[in-house]
């Protein structure tokens, strides 16, 4: 039974290249103005910066836990730190959203 919750994560985020990608290769970023355990990206900001949102029966593993949004979503974060995709990056292994106004950042292990 523990291996499930692992396994459900591995479906989510991955290390790959130095950032933290999905499992489609897709990269993760982070947000400055979040606090650990907190988004205050919402709304419009959650339009462009999707949440990698967490399935019903994920659970924490490791550095990788969940947070609760403002929505009552349940979101990835990475020690603390929520993940979010950058809604211009079209493909695999773009990054376009790293230093966006200087508070995006890719997710780094």
């Amino acid at each position: 039974a523990l291996a499930v919750p692992g396994a459900a994560f591995a479906d989510h985020a991955m290390e790959k290249d130095g950032m933290l990608v999905d499992h489609n290769g897709m990269t993760l970023y982070t947000f400055d103005k979040d606090s650990a355990g907190k988004s205050m990206c919402n709304d419009d900001c959650a339009k462009n910066w999707p949440p990698l949102m967490a399935k019903d029966g994920d659970m924490a593993d490791g550095d990788y836990g969940i947070v609760t949004r403002d929505d009552g979503g349940k979101q990835w974060a990475y020690k603390g730190k929520p993940l979010y995709y950058w809604v211009k990056d079209q493909k695999p292994g773009d990054k376009t959203g790293d230093g966006f106004n200087n508070v995006w950042h890719v997710a780094k292990p």
